[in-house]
């Protein structure tokens, strides 16, 4: 496993990060889940993500079983708020009433004293800045948590947010997490330029596609049983709009390229956003220990000019790049 520093901080994190989103809590009993987190600890991750919406809160109380009795300095825990936890009018959002009880909450499940990272999951139109930034760095002078992301923030959001918390004293911002792969490359024209400016690094989620880029998914043919295009409790939604004969068949042309550089095409998907010096890390995630054991292969891979050339070649216009769809919910009301 190979590190890097997580943006201008003296932290350090594993090149893959293993998640724990779509599968632990609903998609994978939790006697399997806890065997795959142990299979990342095997493989060298150190770097582990969840969120407190995951399968409502059932996911960071598989991660807390599942890290129990490990050397809690050895470990870098992420979590995130922001989505629904419950049905109160103050269960949602960044107010300092719910980044306080979310973050105590998690903590509880997640059977640890702090967090390394507590990340802003999206962008808060109704709460001003100024009360979120706030609440984060109370609760990092608390010892709650040791520093403070944001996920899904465009570049004019971490802007603004970096310049408060330097005039207000607080403490900095220094991650952002979004989605990124070879077919979603929205963060490059704006969000990638503003963090390297500032300081921050990237966490990316969905480096696979959710799965597309394995080729698993073949065109005009049906989806694999028990793939995530068949599960109905959310995974199927994500990966539908990729599911296309034109994705499909591009997707496809990638296998030649993985198998010169002796790659399965998820190690090569990984390796791909890797490539870009501002991604920290990798966000993996999986539903058997040996999809893991797999994926962390693809750490200190060092992709040629020539195949990241021949990746776009392959993919053509059909990968996205508008900074525009990088969005936060509009304001509730």
């Amino acid at each position: 496993m190979e590190f890097r520093h997580l943006g201008r901080s003296g932290l350090k994190i594993s090149e893959i990060t293993y998640g724990n989103w779509i599968t632990h809590g609903s998609q994978v009993q939790d006697d399997l889940a806890i065997k795959t987190m142990h299979a990342a600890l095997d493989a060298g991750i150190t770097t582990f993500d969840t969120a407190d919406v995951y399968a409502a809160t059932k996911a960071e109380v598989v991660m807390g079983k599942a890290l129990k009795g490990q050397r809690r300095e050895s470990l870098e825990i992420f979590t995130k708020v922001y989505w629904p936890t419950g049905d109160g009018v103050n269960d949602r959002g960044l107010s300092r009433k719910h980044i306080m009880e979310s973050c105590n909450a998690s903590l509880q499940r997640l059977q640890t004293d702090y967090v390394d990272l507590y990340q802003a999951h999206r962008f808060d139109y109704e709460t001003p800045l100024e009360e979120t930034l706030r609440a984060f760095d109370d609760l990092v002078r608390q010892g709650k948590v040791l520093y403070v992301g944001v996920s899904e923030w465009n570049a004019q959001q971490i802007r603004d947010a970096v310049r408060i918390a330097a005039d207000m004293g607080f403490d900095r911002i220094i991650s952002n997490q979004p989605q990124y792969n070879m077919l979603w490359r929205v963060i490059e024209s704006e969000v990638i330029p503003a963090s390297e400016e500032l300081g921050l690094s990237q966490i990316v989620w969905s480096p696979i596609a959710q799965g597309v880029l394995t080729g698993k998914y073949k065109a005009g043919e049906p989806v694999p049983e028990g793939s995530r295009a068949t599960d109905k409790n959310g995974g199927a939604d994500m990966v539908s709009r990729w599911l296309t004969d034109a994705v499909l068949n591009a997707v496809a042309k990638l296998e030649p390229i993985a198998a010169d550089m002796k790659l399965t095409m998820s190690q090569l998907a990984i390796a791909w956003t890797l490539s870009n010096p501002n991604v920290a890390s990798a966000i993996v995630g999986a539903s058997r220990p040996e999809q893991i054991t797999e994926n962390a292969q693809a750490a200190g891979i060092t992709l040629p000019e020539d195949v990241l050339s021949a990746i776009d070649y392959a993919l053509g216009d059909l990968v996205q790049t508008d900074a525009a769809l990088t969005v936060s919910p509009q304001p509730r009301a």
